[in-house]
This record gives structure tokens, C-alpha cells and sequence, in this order.
């Protein structure tokens, strides 16, 4: 009866092998083509078809099946062993699941824009064979795993509450010509069968090219990866074959001989129920022959040697009985667990993860006695890749959570780390100290809370840096050393004040300026407290100044000595306001360079893949988990997605060379937290609210923010403008375009093309700072817009002297017994329209746009009126221009005036949009004047 059995696994060993190794059918001839090139474009169309209708059923099988299964819980070591088979089967399904998609989109996206051009090699599944090879093998390698300690059993008693209301959906998932099964066997079926068929449709589709190839090379090419999907065809059938006999097996041992030889990997290879053996004379017992436990006997002996050829070379063949091939290299990758006994940074800590010749390598985890843990990334022995440390604090009950980039084993680039004492900092660390720019806040309950926003240099402020102290409300803009202010510095109070000095290791020295409340400014030595000490220098806001000795003693009103000095010909009550503070001793281009540096060390070292995770500070893997449903897949994508990884990058830059498709891709990337230029356009729009927001909101201000903002539009226009050379760099071709731009230029500039797309993230700051500096005139401006604004329109015409051939009474419609010297708000109507559209738009650009079109209407009224075309000269177009500001009643108007002119392109100085502003900021002024402002009627 053993034998009977023995011959009869043979058969069906060698029947599958048989089935195996020809490939299926080829399709049928959809269309009759002449050549490879019309076969590659079928070829195409039918993995397309194949790759959606896949990716469609793993979102559906991850949302129903896998997603559920992870979401049990378990308190037993052997629920818990359970689960980490079960989280590294998932790990598997969505890195397959990743490549497919992946390479799905960019054939789809070739094929779509150029179908012709496709080639063999723009086939995925034929250039890239060995990485589709090495996911699938991963995949069932960790699914028989699991299944052969009867996971998914487990898991289905785990999970029966969840299927009797989910069973229909589970029942969908499978074929239509399986009945009834358990849940254990459909959960098992629905996680292998449609991967495995999609192999097999591999196979069809290389089948078909494959007799249609005409050229060695190419029918060399097909022909290899088919083979090799064959190869993976009877992978899949040998592993599912053992895992099953070895998990029968496990079901017919007592539980004691189970428990000391059931591990995940171990699958059994002969059984002696059906090869006989004997150990000693006369006498037969059961003898088991693992892939990993030896047997030395007979029939036996010659399988061992077999199974230790496999086992080395990490090969299957199939059937065991057939030809091996030869070689006997060490295997080179495992999954395992190993103490550290030795001298060595990981004394004492269990690694438990993937092992490469011998050395932690890949995914693994790592515990040391005292509670410290690092789980993620290793190369060759070392921390290597994203991670998670836990450091524990032996004085206090709490941990150090490190989430960052490491590289040769010390932490690297971007991270996050989460201190016990509930501070965070977020930036970049160099050989496990904060080095460069970053973020570091501490919890609102603290003693004394704080956030500093800056440079560091081996775990100490260094460099520019911004200091709130959220407990008195003063924020410090200045230099730093060793944790301390140390030279220039601003000091910025709550009540509007601020200061400016040096300070010598977290000391004032030296003489400084304080800008007060009511915009006196007072010069001299100050004590701490911000008093002055000595002889000092005090500019009222008219221009008058005193000097001497001027004391602040509390309790008692300012006491002074000195000279004052009134010989000042003209008053000019808005000197000290006019006053900005940091633009010498704060170079623009030395503020932030810490933010700058890491683009720049990215993009000298040619956009390397291997450095875009620790440059962008996102964990991919992690942000690809976002992606993983089948609405993300198949349902409308929205418009602003956008691709960050570098490749895609470059490729997208060097195609996007007309102003508008590149103005569009911009616009994407820079709202993309995953793109380099998102990246970047965060951290500076952070930095930029972490000085000039809140507390930072004064006037005094307002320079070095603009400053700041033109100076980002310049940066990221030269990151542009290298990642383009780097593109045109690795693909071995010019750029459509290669001349340089210059500031004469008709081309796009930073002013033109990228300004007006990162302007949306400071205006809110910037323009409260522009509101705040000219508050007191928007303030005369507004009670004029109020004053002129009790005219009616005929009489703000005549009190403007506009002509009256000018006048559109034709627009005034009339009801019974109204006199024309009571309507308002109709004439120029439509030009007061477009002029209020001012306030819609952020980009300079488009205000210059709406200045212009406002003179065009009104020039359109007056044609009109004229009945003929006419030009409007000086002495026409400002009454009117003042009629339509009025009637437009826009407020912080010298706000909006001011930031188009300091911000607007510097090609237009000089031409009509300079016209217009100017024209407009006259308007302005003119409105301001007393004899408006407090005009009496009569």
C-alpha cells in the first residue's frame, strides 16, 4: 500500500510537471498583423486589460479579506507568532501589489500618448522579469508559510463573527465552480488562486510574442522570460504542493512532537508511510524527511542529497526525483532570529529579520535587554534605511521615540523624534545629533514652553534661528551659538515693541535700538530688562530728537537730561515708522540656508533614488500606504495628484517645456507634501509663519519679509532649472530649449512663473504686515472713501471736474419723480466692477492684469458716450480713475498698491501695468487729501 501511494505522488508530481512546463494555449488571433511591432501593440493592450482587471481584485481582496485578518487581536506567544506571518504575508501583497501598479501606470501612460512607438522592451514583464520574479516568489514563500501552521484556521475562528455578515462578499471573490467551501479554504483560495492565474496570463501573452518574433535579439528576450515565468509556474505549483502535504502532516502528529518541530519554514520532502525504511532489522517505524532534518538511508540518501543541493543553491526543481541542477553556494538571504553575544554595539540584543551572508539585512527588529528597540531598515549588519528607535530613560518612566532616516547605522537626513518629556523635533540629524534645520517644540504645559525654528550643529542652536517663549510672548529673531544668543539679534514683545542689538552668550551688549509702541525710537545700552543704561538718543515720530541722559525708573514717568533738537526743516511724522529692522545684519541669502543645503547636496549628487527618502523626509513605503484601496485605483483621481518620486520627476520636467503645461505640473508639485518642491515650499512657508505670524506680526518687519519671499521665487526657480539639466543630463539629450534666460528676456521667469504659484502660502502674513505698516494711511483713505461716498453720482462727477460730455447719464435708468442728483452707483459701473476684482487674486501679475482692463472699460464707457473710439488723456483718465476707486470702496487699498509694486516683475517698470500703478497709487493719494477727507457739504 506504501508503495501504491508513493507511485501514485510520482504520478501526479510528474503530470503536473508536465502541465507545467507548456505553457497554456496562445491567445487567439484578435487581429491579423504583419510584423512584431503590431503584435507588441496587442500585446500591450491585453496586459492592460489583464493588469487593471488585477489590480481591481487585490484592492477588492485587501479591503474584504486582508484588512479584517489584520485588524484581530491576540494575547497567546502562539496568536502573536501567528500575526507576525500574517503582517509579513501583507508586507508581500502590497510590495506585488506595488510593482504591478506601478509599472501598470507607466505602460499606460506610454501607450496612451505614443501607441505606435512601443517596443518589446517598453513591456514590463519582459525587462523587468527578475523583479516580478523575485515579489511573486516573496508572496507564496510567506502564504505557504502560513498556511502551513494552519493560519488561515486560525484566523477564520478569530474572524467568524466578522463573516457571517461578510460571507457574500468573500463568496463573490471566488470562481463561480467552487461550492460551498469553509472559511478557511476560501480565505486560503481568494489569497492565492488570482495571483497565481496572473502568472499564467503572463505566460499567454509572452507565448504569443514569442512565435510572432522575427528578430534573434528580440525573440531572444521574449523567449528567456518566458521561460522564467514557466520557471515561477512550477514554483508556485511545488510550494503549494508541500505546504499542503507538510500541514496534513502536522494535523496527523501528537501535539508534543508538533510543538518541537513545526516552524513556518520546514516542509516536509518524504514521508517513510510512503517510501518504506527501516532502521534497524526486522524492525519499520515512521521516518519523516524534512527540507531541513536529515535521514541517512538507502532511497533516502540519495533524496537528502538532493534536498541539501536545493536547499544551497535555494533552487526548486520539480518533481525532487528529476535532475537537480548542480552547485553548492551558501544560501544567501533568510528569515531568522539570533542573540548577539559578542563585544559589539548589539551586546545581548535578539535580532529577529532578514539575515544576507550571515549580517541583518532588510526588515528586522531589534531588542535589547533595557527596553531599548529598533524596528526597520538594515544593510549589511547595520541601521540602514527608515526606522523606529526606542531609547528608554532609566530616570524617568518614559522613552525617546526616534523616527527618522539612518545610514551605516547612525541616524541620517530627515526624522521626527518624540522626547519623554513630550517635546518633538522634526529636521535633519547628522551622525545621530541634530544637524541643520529643524523644529523643536515643546508641550504647552511645560514650565516654560517654548518653539524654536532653525539651524543646529551637533545637537546645538547654531546658526539664524527664531525663539518664541510662549510664556511672556517675546520672540527672538537672531544668531545663536551653543544653545545660546550670541550676536545679532531682534526681540520682538507682545505689546509691539521690539529691539534690536547684539547679544554675547545670551546677553545684551553693546547698544541696540527699541522701537516702542507709539514708534519712538530709543538708542543706547540696555540692561535685560530692557531699560536704558546711560546716555541714550531718543526720535520721536515727528523727526525731533532728544539726547542725554534719559532714565525709566519703575513706578515714575521717563526723567531726562539732555538737548532737544527741533531744527528739523520739514516734519516728517512717519520716519520712525518707516524704520526696518534686520535687513543688514540678516543677509536673506544666510537665513535659511539650512533649508536649502539638503536640495542642494540631492541635486549635486545627480538625484540619486537611494538618498529621495532621507531628502524628502517621507518614509515611502509608508506613503504608499495611502494608495492601497480599490477608489484610489479605479474611481476619479484627483487633478492635483502628482507623482514624487524623482524619476517621475525629472521625466516630467524635462517633457514640460511650454509655459503652460509647465506652469501646470509646477503648480501640482507645489502642492504635493510628497514632491521635492512641495517639500521645500513647506519648510519655507513654516519658517515664514514662524517669524512673521503672531507675536512677529509688526511692521517694522515687513522688509525682510518681502525680501524673503522674493528670494524663495529665485531659489526654487534655480532648483527648477537644475533638476532640468540633471534630466537632460541622464538622458544623454539637450534640452528643447538650451539658451539661458536673461532678465531682458521674453521668457519665463521667477517673477513670472514661479511667484505668483508659492505667493498663496505667505500672503496671509505678508499682507497683514503691509496692512499693518500702512495703517494710518489706509486710514485717512478710508474716511475718504466714506465722505466721497455720500455723493451722489452726478455730483461726484462735478466735485471730481469731470468733464460733462464725459458723463454716461444714459446709464442712470430713472423711476417716477427720481432727479438724476440721487442715483449712485451706476455710472462706470462696469469698470468699478473689474476694479474690485483686485481683491480676488493673490498674483501681482493678475491685480496689474485687472488695472488694466478697469482703464479699458472705462475707455469703453466713454467711446460709448462719444459715440466714437476715444483715448483718454491724463488730465480725463485721473478724475475718472478717482470716481471708479471711490465707488469700488476696497479697504487696505495702500496695502494691495504697495505689494503689487514691491512684488511685481521688474520688466514692467516702465510700461503700461507702471502707468496704471502709478495712475492708480495717485488716486490713492489724492483721495488721502483734507479737503476730501473733511469736506462739508453745504
Amino acid at each position: 500500500m506504501a508503495n501504491s501511494n508513493s507511485s501514485s505522488l510520482s504520478r501526479r508530481s510528474a503530470c503536473r510537471h508536465k502541465r507545467n512546463s507548456n505553457p497554456a494555449k496562445p491567445l487567439r488571433r484578435a487581429v491579423d498583423v504583419a510584423g512584431l511591432k503590431d503584435v507588441c501593440q496587442v500585446a500591450v493592450r491585453s496586459l492592460l486589460r489583464t493588469e487593471e482587471a488585477f489590480l481591481s481584485s487585490l484592492a477588492r481582496i485587501n479591503d474584504i479579506v486582508l484588512q479584517p485578518l489584520l485588524r484581530t487581536d491576540s494575547d497567546d506567544q502562539k496568536g502573536k507568532e501567528h500575526m507576525k506571518l500574517l503582517l509579513l504575508l501583507s508586507d508581500r501583497y502590497h510590495a506585488l501589489w506595488d510593482r504591478t501598479e506601478e509599472n501598470y501606470k507607466t505602460l499606460k501612460q506610454k501607450y496612451n500618448t505614443s501607441e505606435s512607438s512601443l517596443t518589446v522592451h517598453d513591456i514590463y514583464i519582459i525587462l523587468k522579469k527578475n523583479l516580478f520574479l523575485e515579489v511573486y516568489t516573496q508572496y507564496f514563500t510567506c502564504f505557504t508559510n502560513y498556511a502551513v501552521v494552519h493560519g488561515f484556521d486560525r484566523a477564520a475562528k478569530q474572524t467568524s463573527g466578522y463573516w457571517k455578515t461578510n460571507k457574500k462578499m468573500l463568496k463573490q471573490l471566488l470562481a463561480p465552480s467552487i461550492s460551498e467551501p469553509t472559511i478557511s479554504i476560501s480565505l486560503h483560495l481568494v489569497l492565492h488562486e488570482s495571483i497565481r492565474s496572473q502568472v499564467q496570463q503572463y505566460a499567454l501573452i509572452l507565448t504569443r510574442l514569442n512565435e510572432n518574433a522575427e528578430e534573434v535579439d528580440e525573440k531572444n528576450l521574449v523567449s528567456d522570460a518566458l521561460n522564467l515565468y514557466v520557471k515561477l509556474q512550477n514554483f508556485i505549483s511545488q510550494s503549494l504542493d508541500e505546504a499542503s502535504l507538510t500541514k496534513t502532516l502536522w494535523g496527523s502528529l501528537g501535539s508534543k512532537l508538533v510543538s518541537s518541530l513545526c516552524i513556518p519554514e520546514r516542509r516536509l520532502q518524504e514521508d517513510s508511510k510512503c517510501v518504506p525504511v527501516s532502521i534497524s532489522t526486522g524492525r519499520f517505524e515512521r521516518v519523516l524527511l524534512f527540507d531541513d532534518l536529515l535521514v541517512l538511508q538507502a532511497v533516502w540518501q540519495w533524496k537528502l542529497n538532493q534536498v541539501i543541493r536545493q536547499r544551497l543553491d535555494e533552487k526548486r526543481d520539480f518533481p525532487l526525483w528529476g535532475k537537480s541542477e548542480e552547485g553548492l553556494d551558501p544560501c544567501a538571504s533568510r528569515f531568522s532570529t539570533y542573540t548577539f553575544k559578542s563585544e559589539c554595539r548589539f551586546k545581548n540584543a535578539v535580532y529577529e529579520g532578514e539575515f544576507s551572508w550571515g549580517k541583518p539585512h532588510g526588515k528586522g527588529t531589534l531588542k535589547w535587554p533595557d527596553g531599548h528597540n529598533y524596528v526597520g531598515d538594515f544593510k549589511e549588519g547595520l541601521e540602514d534605511g527608515f526606522g523606529i528607535c526606542l531609547i528608554p530613560h532609566s530616570s524617568e518612566d518614559g522613552y525617546d521615540c526616534y523616527k527618522c532616516h539612518w545610514s551605516e547605522g547612525k541616524m541620517q537626513g530627515y526624522g521626527i523624534c518624540e522626547y519623554s518629556d513630550e517635546s518633538v523635533y522634526k529636521g535633519y540629524f547628522k551622525d545621530n545629533l541634530r544637524h541643520g534645520f529643524g523644529i523643536l517644540k515643546s508641550p504647552v504645559s511645560t514650565k516654560h514652553p517654548f518653539k524654536y525654528t532653525g539651524h543646529w550643529d551637533s545637537d546645538k542652536k547654531m546658526g539664524y534661528g527664531i525663539w518664541d517663549d510662549i510664556e511672556s510672548g517675546q520672540r527672538y529673531i537672531g544668531m545663536w551659538q551653543n544653545d545660546q544668543r550670541h550676536g545679532a539679534g531682534i526681540v520682538v514683545m507682545q505689546s509691539g515693541a521690539c529691539y534690536q542689538g547684539t547679544f554675547l552668550m545670551d546677553k545684551m551688549t553693546g547698544t541696540g535700538i527699541l522701537i516702542s509702541e507709539d514708534d519712538s525710537v530709543l538708542e543706547g545700552k540696555f540692561t535685560e530688562q530692557l531699560k536704558l543704561d546711560g546716555k541714550g538718543k531718543l526720535t520721536f515720530q515727528n523727526g525731533f530728537t532728544l539726547e542725554g541722559n534719559l532714565n525709566n525708573k519703575a513706578g515714575k514717568d521717563r526723567q531726562t537730561q539732555g538737548v532737544l533738537n527741533t531744527t528739523s526743516k520739514e516734519q516728517d511724522y512717519g520716519i520712525t515708522r518707516r524704520l526696518q529692522l534686520g535687513l543688514d545684519e540678516f543677509p536673506v541669502e544666510k537665513r535659511w540656508q539650512g533649508i536649502y543645503d539638503p536640495f542642494f547636496e540631492f541635486i549635486s549628487s545627480g538625484c540619486r533614488e537611494e538618498t529621495e527618502e532621507s531628502f524628502l523626509g517621507i518614509h515611502v513605503q509608508t506613503s504608499k500606504e495611502l494608495r492601497k484601496s480599490q477608489e484610489y485605483l479605479f474611481c476619479q483621481r484627483d487633478s492635483e495628484e502628482i507623482s514624487g518620486k524623482i524619476e517621475d520627476v525629472l521625466e516630467a520636467l524635462y517633457e514640460c517645456q511650454d509655459p503652460e503645461s509647465l506652469q501646470s505640473y509646477l503648480q501640482k508639485a507645489l502642492n504635493s507634501s510628497q514632491h521635492p518642491f512641495g517639500k521645500l515650499l513647506k519648510s519655507l512657508s513654516a519658517v515664514f509663519q514662524a517669524t512673521y505670524s503672531g507675536i512677529g506680526a509688526n511692521w517694522h518687519l515687513l522688509h525682510m519679509a518681502q525680501e524673503e519671499v522674493k528670494y524663495h521665487a529665485w531659489k526654487i526657480w534655480e532648483f527648477y532649472r537644475n533638476f532640468t539639466h540633471v534630466a537632460s543630463k541622464q538622458k544623454g539629450k539637450p534640452l528643447p530649449d538650451t539658451e539661458e534666460d536673461t532678465e531682458g528676456s521674453e521668457k519665463e521667469n521667477p517673477y513670472t512663473l514661479i511667484l505668483p504659484l508659492i505667493l498663496p502660502r505667505f500672503h496671509p502674513e505678508l499682507f497683514m504686515l503691509y496692512m499693518l505698516y500702512h495703517e494710518k494711511e489706509d486710514a485717512f483713505y478710508w474716511q475718504g472713501i466714506v465722505r466721497l461716498g455720500l455723493f451722489s453720482d452726478t455730483k461726484l462727477l462735478e466735485f471730481l471736474e469731470v468733464q460733462k460730455n464725459l458723463w454716461p447719464l444714459k446709464d442712470l435708468r430713472l423711476t417716477t419723480n427720481q432727479r438724476y442728483s440721487l442715483v449712485r452707483d451706476r455710472c462706470f459701473l462696469s469698470a468699478t466692477e473689474c476694479f474690485q476684482k483686485i481683491i480676488t487674486t493673490v498674483d501681482p501679475r493678475e491685480k496689474l492684469g485687472i488695472l488694466l482692463k478697469t482703464h479699458e472699460e472705462i475707455e469703453t464707457i466713454v467711446s460709448r458716450v462719444m459715440e466714437k473710439e476715444y483715448k483718454l488723456p491724463m488730465d480725463d483718465l485721473l478724475p475718472l480713475l478717482v470716481y471708479v476707486v471711490s465707488r469700488a470702496r476696497i479697504q487696505r487699498l495702500g496695502a494691495e498698491i504697495h505689494l503689487i509694486r514691491d512684488l511685481m516683475d521688474p520688466k514692467n517698470e516702465g510700461g503700461i501695468y507702471d502707468f496704471m500703478l502709478t495712475a492708480i497709487e495717485s488716486c490713492y493719494e489724492h483721495i488721502q487729501k483734507e479737503e476730501i477727507r473733511l469736506y462739508r457739504f453745504p
